[in-house]
């Protein structure tokens, strides 16, 4: 097999025995967060993030802060201090603000302008991570990738082409911090959407392969794989319409506990099992418009509404009800 493999990190930024998986602390849910303009969009992503337990375990800890040499806009720190008010807060609902105050560094995002809640995820995942390597920009890739965000966050996935002409395989491999699924029209279910994401697809036509081996442009096939599964595994079903703004608004059914393995580049080993503890649920026609609202699950175990200031406890068939837009899975 030839093709780029994957180099070992020179350095360990983040020690990976010390990312804790489970809630250190049980509590109650904490504060629900107004909507400040058309900012519902960033409070989902907050919630969820919020009640990803090893994530929310490292921030509560303040190992970030007390280290930081970031000057100015720090995106770790901003979480590690929003965390501890929404956590912590006896108010019913805390006001986002060092959020929305830097929001033009997270990305191209402005208080006023409705915006997607996948790109806001996307975007505040990156700050956090460029927040990690502060001043070690001069790590290489794979040492990069051993942040206490990538080591959450991150997986890879196996790209592997097969010449159909010659049988010669070549693989290559890309980190991933989240997965967009297309739903397609036929994609009932998270299972299928992801059965399909990992069915070998056809390379010919426009999009041949030129192979190495037979020196020219040859038909071939192309099969993604998960290589290497992450902590903490953030889907996207990504419901626009590519034709229109038209929102894809068909029923997607997701499970509380999802098989990773089937979808693995090994797919028989042990069973690699996550379980939901939060959705974000975009309600409207268009994807433009709408309203975002999520459900969590907090440290106690329950399942919680979250529909910007307003938190109400819920039941987990309620929360596998929804049409849902993102979805987090914790292993």
């Amino acid at each position: 097999v030839s093709g780029k493999g994957m180099t070992p990190p020179q350095r360990i930024v983040f020690p990976p025995d010390k990312i804790y998986m489970d809630w250190r602390q049980k509590r109650r849910p904490g504060a629900g967060l107004y909507n400040l303009g058309s900012t519902c969009y960033l409070n989902v992503v907050l919630q969820c993030l919020t009640y990803t337990p090893p994530l929310a375990n490292y921030l509560l800890s303040r190992q970030h802060s007390r280290f930081c040499q970031q000057q100015g806009f720090c995106m770790m720190c901003i979480m590690e201090a929003h965390v501890r008010k929404v956590l912590y807060s006896s108010a019913t609902a805390i006001r986002p603000r060092a959020v929305i105050r830097d929001l033009q560094f997270i990305g191209e995002f402005k208080p006023d302008i409705p915006g997607d809640a996948y790109e806001f995820l996307r975007c505040t995942v990156s700050a956090m991570q460029r927040a990690c390597l502060g001043a070690s920009s001069d790590l290489d890739n794979s040492s990069q990738e051993t942040t206490i965000i990538h080591q959450i966050f991150g997986g890879c996935l196996r790209v592997r082409v097969t010449c159909l002409s010659c049988e010669e395989v070549f693989d290559s491999y890309r980190v991933f911090l989240d997965v967009l699924l297309k739903i397609k029209v036929r994609a009932s279910s998270l299972t299928t959407a992801l059965e399909d994401f990992v069915t070998p697809k056809q390379l010919d036509g426009k999009k041949s392969f030129k192979c190495s081996q037979c020196e020219k442009k040859v038909p071939a096939s192309k099969e993604v794989t998960v290589h290497q599964a992450p902590r903490v595994l953030t889907v996207c079903l990504g419901r626009a319409d590519n034709g229109s703004s038209r929102k894809i608004s068909q029923v997607v059914e997701y499970p509380e506990y999802l098989d990773l393995r089937p979808y693995m580049s090994d797919p028989a080993g042990e069973p690699l099992l996550y379980s939901l503890y939060a959705i974000v649920v975009h309600s409207g026609d268009t994807c433009l418009g709408g309203h975002f609202f999520c459900y969590t699950k907090a440290s106690n175990g329950q399942w919680y509404k979250m529909n910007d200031v307003s938190v109400e406890s819920c039941g987990t068939h309620a929360v596998l009800g929804q049409q849902a837009y993102l979805l987090f899975y914790v292993r």
